[in-house]
């Protein structure tokens, strides 16, 4: 009786295991070889865009406006980790701090940014950043700030 238990397990294991891939030639019907490649050539547009998107990271263009830079420095900073753009997240969005501040407070929050704080937005500090230059500091405010 073992026995028998021992072959059928290791014979389901062959039958699960057995069959073609994917992207294998399986003698499947001319439909599903034309819809494979379809598929293909949809995947071969869709890593073509991406490649031209990665190829201008870091030109000009990416970071041409400060606003632009300014986006760049904080997705490479951890600022996302703790606000959103459109939602508080620990931190405010991004959108509240733009209506709460004036662009002639822009020293001021990098200074902020930098030395970190907290009372402002409640009783949760933000994390300082003293790895942060000045003038960093202030391209980020500038983009939080033109942030709608």
């Amino acid at each position: 009786m073992r026995k028998i238990f021992i072959i059928l397990g290791i014979s389901l294991t062959i039958a699960a295991c057995g069959g073609s891939k994917p992207g294998e030639a399986d003698g499947g019907s001319e439909a599903d070889s034309a819809s494979a490649a379809k598929q293909t050539a949809a995947n071969r547009q869709s890593d073509a865009a991406q490649d031209t998107a990665v190829s201008n990271i870091g030109t000009t263009k990416a970071a041409g406006t400060p606003s632009e830079k300014g986006a760049e420095l904080m997705a490479n900073s951890d600022c996302n980790t703790c606000h959103n753009e459109k939602s508080k997240v620990i931190g405010p969005a991004l959108v509240d701090i733009a209506k709460k501040y004036k662009p002639s407070d822009e020293e001021m929050l990098a200074k902020k940014v930098i030395a970190g704080g907290s009372g402002n937005w409640g009783t949760v500090p933000m994390t300082a950043h003293p790895q942060l230059s000045l003038d960093d500091a202030k391209t980020m405010v500038s983009y939080i700030l033109s942030v709608k």
